[in-house]
């Protein structure tokens, strides 16, 4: 029908250019941004759900330094361990020397000096060795229950707790050297040789009984350090199918709607020239 009035054909012309406007500015976004998502008005349920797993990862990647520096702490503490363990083994080897019937008095005397001089760095050792600032083994991190975060979530956590076995070390510790609690001249190979060899050879247990435990949690650590780099890369993964944007079917359809633009924007022209049609009949 010819009117004045009402020019549909404008009209449906218009209300095509208008949609084919807003769906070419949609996908021009998500190619000039590279996500499928910009907005919640995409993908309400799609950006729900991205943002919890890029929440899941972030907290991943928190817990993955976790890890690493516990693991770090717990070397830092093993190794002086180590030399705690080196330290006593030379102390036994005195006792052992000191026991025998051909060592004289004086040889006595130049032993129990040496050993003394290594209870006193045993104590040092022991009771100043830090981590992060902060005493690591008697009354320190390793001397109480120690809880790792090990996971995004709060029920992800790693306890481990070696207090017990840390005070048996101190107190097997300070059996055999009256240097560590302070600083005196020792009796433990002038007077009682072969009983000092029995209670080194108990601080040497403690001491790698602790050690035993450290290397356990150290590589339980490790593990746990896998699992969430593998956790994290299919989460990221999944992240990106949600949120990054299909170049190929993207850029397709923004060609197509710059082709319907186009055609619709040529049929508006067309369709305004009816009204000429109108006044012709009045001719």
């Amino acid at each position: 029908m010819l009117s004045l009035h009402t020019n549909n054909a404008a009209l449906s012309a218009q209300s095509s250019i208008s949609r084919t406007q807003s769906t070419l500015s949609t996908s021009m976004t998500r190619l000039s941004t590279g996500y499928r998502i910009n907005s919640a008005m995409d993908d309400a349920a799609g950006l729900q759900i991205a943002s919890r797993l890029k929440a899941q990862t972030s907290g991943m990647t928190v817990a993955m330094r976790n890890t690493q520096n516990s693991t770090s702490m717990l070397q830092t503490a093993e190794g002086a361990l180590d030399e705690v363990s080196n330290m006593l083994i030379r102390m036994k080897d005195l006792a052992t020397q000191a026991a025998d019937a051909s060592s004289t008095d004086d040889d006595k005397t130049a032993m129990q000096s040496e050993y003394d001089a290594l209870g006193l760095e045993l104590a040092n050792v022991l009771k100043n060795t830090t981590f992060g600032g902060k005493t690591l083994l008697v009354d320190g991190t390793i001397d109480a229950s120690m809880t790792f975060q090990i996971g995004a979530s709060s029920s992800e956590t790693m306890e481990i707790d070696l207090s017990a076995d840390m005070s048996t070390l101190a107190d097997d510790i300070s059996t055999v050297t009256a240097n560590y609690t302070s600083a005196a001249t020792g009796t433990e190979l002038t007077s009682a040789a072969n009983s000092t060899i029995g209670d080194l050879e108990d601080a040497l247990a403690s001491v790698n009984k602790v050690r035993s435990g450290l290397g356990a949690a150290a590589n339980r650590l490790e593990h746990v350090y896998n699992n969430l780099a593998n956790i994290s890369t299919n989460t990221k993964a999944a992240t990106g199918q949600i949120m990054d944007v299909d170049f190929a079917s993207e850029s397709a359809t923004m060609t197509s709607n710059q082709m319907l633009l186009q055609a619709s924007t040529a049929m508006l022209k067309q369709s305004n020239s009816m009204s000429s049609m109108v006044m012709s009949l009045l001719q």
